[in-house]
C-alpha cells in the first residue's frame, strides 16, 4: 500500500481543487477543496458557492482510489453529511483530476451525551 499512498499523495497533498462538474450535488464551480495526505490518511477542507464550510476525512484505498466521509454546513444553515469513493486521474493537459461517486447519509436516531473536560489533563489524564 505504500506505493499507492505515494502516488495519491503526490497528486493531492497540499493542493487546491475546484469543482468542474457536479450537477446533482451542492458543491459547484465556486467550491474549493484543499487536500492533505499523510501516511495514507486524507483530510480536506472546502468552502464556496452554497457551502459555508466543510470537512472530509478518508483514506487511500489503491494506487488511484480514495474513500472519504464528508460533512458541511450550507450558507442556508443546513447540515449535511455523506460518503464518496473517488478515482485520481490526469487529464490531457497533465492536470490532476478527481472523479467521485457519492451518497448522503440517511439520518438515524439514538441518544448520546458528552461532558466538559476540566483541568490540565483533560478527561483522559
Amino acid at each position: 500500500m505504500e506505493s499507492a499512498f505515494v502516488q495519491v499523495r503526490s497528486r493531492l497533498h497540499n493542493r487546491r481543487f475546484a469543482v468542474a462538474n457536479n450537477s446533482q450535488g451542492l458543491s459547484g464551480t465556486g467550491t474549493l477543496f484543499l487536500y492533505h495526505v499523510e501516511e495514507g490518511a486524507i483530510t480536506s477542507t472546502y468552502q464556496g458557492g452554497r457551502i459555508r464550510t466543510g470537512h472530509q476525512v478518508g483514506r487511500v484505498t489503491g494506487p488511484d482510489t480514495i474513500e472519504l466521509l464528508f460533512h458541511c454546513i450550507t450558507v442556508d444553515g443546513e447540515t449535511l453529511a455523506g460518503w464518496s469513493r473517488g478515482r485520481v486521474g490526469v487529464d490531457e493537459a497533465g492536470r490532476t483530476t478527481l472523479h467521485f461517486v457519492w451518497g448522503g447519509v440517511v439520518r438515524g436516531a439514538g441518544r448520546w451525551g458528552i461532558q466538559l473536560c476540566r483541568g490540565g489533563n483533560g478527561c483522559f489524564g
